[in-house]
């Protein structure tokens, strides 16, 4: 019925009310009125994002490139890989900054922390202790948090392990691009932080890696920042 009323219409030279060029300019214009509006928002929201990764990703190298040795209660080492009790070279290089730090006074307390994988003998934490041990540090002067098997729960076992020890100031060592992200981490944990990262081990061998670090760290950042949990990286075998 609609079909034969229209075919009547345009015999007569007439268009049916919502046929006519006004109605059909009003209708155009409105669609192509939303779709410039769409492509204007779409287009804002990516250079928004492409701002908040460009200046979150600064900030990881500005804050990669500070060492605050001011003094604390506590020199935290965030852990690494480490084989039957044998930090890896990422650990190592971890581990000897802290020792520099603990010589020159900056804390009294060398806290290392992290747990273990299936299978290991040894925690994070442990082979830390160890291996300070064996550089002469003396053993109470060590507090093995054997915890945690990413950053943010490492991170929230050493607040809670010193801040029951009345201890809340703390400087961070990790490698040089993990600094923001822990120190961020440390804060909201209730800790007074700051950072003194490594500068030597894999993490800050060659460009390559330097960029790696913070390409992600940047996004890790943003991840723990929007949903207030950890997205770790771990290093290979050979590191």
């Amino acid at each position: 019925m609609a079909a034969a009323r229209l075919v009547k219409l345009r015999n007569r030279g007439l268009e049916p009310a919502w046929r006519t060029p006004k109605v059909e300019q009003a209708r155009d214009g409105f669609v192509a009125g939303t779709l410039r509006w769409a492509r204007r928002l779409l287009i804002g929201g990516l250079l928004m994002g492409l701002l908040v990764i460009g200046g979150t990703a600064v900030r990881v190298w500005q804050v990669a490139r500070i060492d605050d040795w001011a003094p604390a209660d506590a020199i935290v080492v965030l852990g690494a890989a480490q084989y039957d009790g044998t930090p890896s070279s990422v650990f190592q290089a971890r581990l000897d900054q802290a020792y520099k730090l603990f010589q020159r006074g900056v804390a009294p307390l060398i806290v290392t922390v992290g747990g273990k994988q299936v299978g290991d003998n040894y925690t994070e934490a442990a082979s830390g202790k160890i291996y300070l041990e064996d550089r002469g540090v003396p053993a109470d002067r060590i507090l093995a948090v054997e915890t945690g098997s990413d950053t943010l729960q490492s991170v929230e076992a050493v607040s809670k392990a010193l801040l029951a020890r009345d201890k809340s100031s703390v400087v961070l060592v990790s490698d040089p691009w993990h600094s923001l992200r822990t120190r961020t981490m440390a804060r909201d944990a209730g800790l007074s932080a700051w950072t003194a990262p490594t500068r030597t081990g894999p993490a800050v061998y060659t460009r390559e890696s330097q960029a790696h670090g913070i390409f992600r760290e940047t996004f890790a950042l943003l991840w723990y920042q929007l949903t207030h949990y950890s997205a770790d990286f771990t290093y290979t075998a050979e590191q």
